[in-house]
């Protein structure tokens, strides 16, 4: 079997001209790769390989090219993003004022022609899943990013009131600079508020890799599908979970491991997991959660409530709500504040 690139790894070419299992090197000079077995194991996982690709109906990329979007390729990608839509703070360090725009304008046109190549990737992939028309995806990828493009500066707006709302929901804050730089939550949201709008256009597995990078850098896990309001605030951050038919009300705040889950997921005839139901809280307007809350199912956290630290919640609350582990077992359990 033969393949083509140009990929290397240290000194050895992984892909360079026409190569075969028979070209890899079973001794180098100073005999170190004897030790390896390179021949058989790349045979062998090269059967692993093919016996998943069957057994999965995969098929080749274009021209034996790359079937799916790339995680490194959304990391530069999203990282691009984030300098154009805040460049003298995200942005390169030697940026200067006066070339603001030109360095927008460049970034915007190299991120966004990487993007339409990765959502061209996952289009053609979803339509030889399915076997759906490929004729007509270059057009419909090209038209999916420049609708996303034409949303920026409007994600850009929605993201200045999440940065306000860190700077005023934290007293430790010195300035909304520190906040942009520094606080993990306002770069989950930053990613959010993309995938979010990839998720809305129908690339969802492009959303999902953009929240995923995020979810690694910061410990906090958004579904890109989870609808949020503007002056959201995520305080530490650290293992908050937020699932994806979650809906988030605006000025609402919450701290670290909360969760926002699901109670339980349904199976159909087969037992196969049902997809796409509602099944993950509403939260309104207004509403604090503090750390380590755990709040499951289709329930409604009314507007103006605080969920005390710790609270396992499954059932929904009224407006105004005071929800502590003291309270919670009583009958009325929320006291008013």
């Amino acid at each position: 079997m033969k393949a083509s690139a140009a990929v290397t790894v240290g000194r050895y070419p992984l892909h360079q001209g026409e190569i075969s299992v028979s070209d890899i090197p079973e001794a180098s000079a100073d005999g170190r790769s004897s030790h390896w077995q390179l021949q058989r194991i790349v045979s062998q996982l090269r059967g692993a390989r093919e016996d998943w690709r069957a057994r999965n109906r995969r098929v080749s990329g274009e021209h034996g090219g790359r079937e799916l979007p790339s995680r490194a390729a959304m990391g530069d990608i999203l990282e691009a993003l984030s300098g154009a839509l805040f460049p003298m703070r995200l942005g390169p360090v030697d940026l200067r004022e006066e070339s603001e725009d030109f360095y927008v304008g460049h970034t915007l046109d190299v991120a966004l022609n990487a993007l339409l190549a990765q959502a061209r990737l996952e289009l053609r992939y979803v339509a030889h899943q399915q076997g759906g028309d490929l004729k007509s995806i270059d057009a419909h990828a090209l038209e999916l990013i420049q609708d996303f493009a034409t949303a920026l500066p409007g994600i850009r707006l929605l993201l200045d009131t999440d940065v306000l709302a860190a700077y005023h929901g934290d007293p430790a804050a010195r300035s909304v600079d520190e906040v942009l730089l520094c606080y993990p939550g306002i770069l989950a949201v930053i990613h959010h508020r993309l995938a979010h709008h990839l998720y809305r256009a129908g690339l969802p597995l492009l959303a999902r890799i953009s929240s995923e990078i995020a979810h690694s850098a910061t410990g906090i896990d958004i579904h890109p599908g989870a609808q949020i309001g503007p002056s959201f605030f995520i305080d530490h951050g650290t293992g908050v979970v937020i699932g994806e038919t979650a809906i988030i009300g605006e000025r609402v705040r919450i701290y670290q491991a909360v969760t926002l889950g699901a109670k339980r997921f349904p199976s159909d005839e087969d037992g196969q997991l049902q997809k796409g139901h509602a099944r993950h809280p509403i939260v309104e307007d207004d509403v604090v959660i503090y750390a380590g809350a755990t709040i499951l199912g289709r329930i409604t956290i009314g507007k103006g409530s605080t969920i005390g630290g710790n609270v396992w919640l499954t059932r929904s609350v009224p407006a105004d709500c005071n929800l502590t582990q003291a309270n919670l077992l009583q009958q009325d359990h929320c006291s008013k504040k």
